[in-house]
């Protein structure tokens, strides 16, 4: 999946209802909040340093390596000591392994970075291979392609999994969004159609008839991978609808069919600065910047 947290093709499920918790113990998250993380186990988890799951972060630490897990709108850093806070895995000024081969994909990523001193790499420029991303959840792809791409070249790397997800598809096409664009021809072998991917979701909803709900949303999930084995996660979300037939020529993917809250235009129609302002990819990088560079 080149995009992921509505979590794996459904996201819409709800929170649990609210019950007594143990002491340090780390509520799990739903899908929809945290796409799909297994239950932390209370005796597995530093208790000092598991955030209450409300706080809108999840601090995870294990003998072989931690993860930080950011959603919501809460900066990672809610909640935690100064100690703790210095103990959280940075990345400063320096070299950064895109891990990627979407060349629109890495040009945002790219941008974004670029106020904070940051040299990014792509994982192509360094013949890094793809690996298979077998995971189920946004975030279990971005950890893949991140973990696989810091341990080749020894130096941080970052992966976004991003994708489109539609409330009457349950959530598809999801963390199968590039799956639906995958197209093969004669001469040039595979390759990805987008306008038959938009085509194929446009017709799905066609299939539920003209008063189906068109409302939908891009996820981002942004994976930090050191080679020592720790790990920070960041979910981002841009809320809208889809429209028919596409419109507008720059961005790319699914852009020229989704509309962003509050707008009327579709994300290809907007000015790259101004996509950058409101994208899913935004969204997950704020709390990236926030944790990372605050």
């Amino acid at each position: 999946a080149s995009c992921a947290s509505c979590a794996s093709p459904a996201s819409a499920a709800t929170k649990s209802s609210p019950r007594k918790k143990k002491p340090f113990a780390a509520e799990r998250l739903s899908p929809r909040e945290g796409g799909g993380l297994p239950p932390p186990s209370e005796t597995t988890f530093t208790p000092h340093i598991v955030i209450p799951a409300q706080a809108g972060i999840q601090r995870q630490i294990s003998r072989r390596k931690a993860t930080l897990f950011c959603y919501g709108w809460i900066p990672a850093f809610a909640g935690m000591t100064t100690d703790e806070r210095l103990t959280m895995p940075r990345l400063s000024t320096g070299k950064l392994v895109i891990a990627t081969h979407n060349a629109g994909k890495l040009k945002e990523i790219q941008a974004l970075l670029a106020p904070y001193g940051i040299e990014c790499l792509s994982a192509g420029e360094l013949g890094l291979p793809e690996p298979a991303e077998t995971g189920t959840t946004f975030i279990e792809n971005a950890l893949i392609k991140a973990q696989a791409a810091a341990q080749a070249a020894q130096i941080p790397a970052l992966a976004d999994d991003s994708g489109l997800c539609v409330d009457a598809l349950g959530g598809a096409p999801g963390v199968y969004t590039a799956d639906w664009a995958e197209a093969d021809i004669f001469e040039g072998g595979p390759r990805r159609d987008w306008y038959m991917a938009m085509g194929k979701v446009e017709g799905k909803l066609a299939e539920l008839g003209p008063d189906t709900p068109r409302g939908c949303h891009f996820a981002c999930v942004l994976a930090i991978a050191w080679p020592n084995g720790e790990n920070a996660v960041y979910e981002g979300r841009a809320p809208g609808t889809l429209t028919w037939p596409p419109r507008g020529k720059m961005g790319f993917g699914y852009d020229p069919v989704f509309v962003p809250m509050g707008d009327t235009r579709t994300f290809a129609e907007l000015d790259p600065a101004e996509k950058h302002a409101i994208s899913h990819r935004a969204d997950a990088f704020a709390k990236l910047v926030a944790d990372q560079f605050a």
